[in-house]
């Protein structure tokens, strides 16, 4: 039987497969949380490299934010993830919730995200 994080880097491994099918040339959106902070990059995953990236950590929101683990800061997140890709000139994006559940923090980085600009 497969250990837990065995288990988690099967499914996000998969679903990142999807999400390089469906991509169309558009780099991801790609979102991590741990249990007291989040993090959002946007790559471009045909050269390998990182575009745009924005975290609970970032000098910009940490003073801003009670905690770095609610679905407050990972809206922030999503916004400024979203500033910042505009920024690079990027505006369409795929969505990579890795092995996450599309529910709470992570739908709230998309969320943001959208309210940002950006189109997935």
């Amino acid at each position: 039987m497969a250990t837990k994080t065995e288990s988690l880097r099967r499914r996000a491994l998969r679903i990142r497969r999807s999400v390089k099918k469906v991509a169309n040339g558009r780099p991801r959106l790609s979102v991590h949380r741990s249990s007291k902070h989040i993090y959002a990059q946007i790559i471009d995953d045909s050269v390998g490299r990182t575009l745009a990236a924005a975290s609970s950590l970032d000098p910009k929101l940490k003073g801003d934010l009670k905690t770095g683990a609610d679905v407050e800061a990972a809206t922030a997140v999503g916004k400024l993830v979203a500033e910042r890709a505009k920024e690079a000139g990027i505006s369409d994006v795929v969505f990579d919730r890795g092995a996450f559940i599309y529910h709470g923090r992570v739908k709230a980085v998309a969320e943001g995200a959208r309210e940002g600009g950006l189109n997935f």
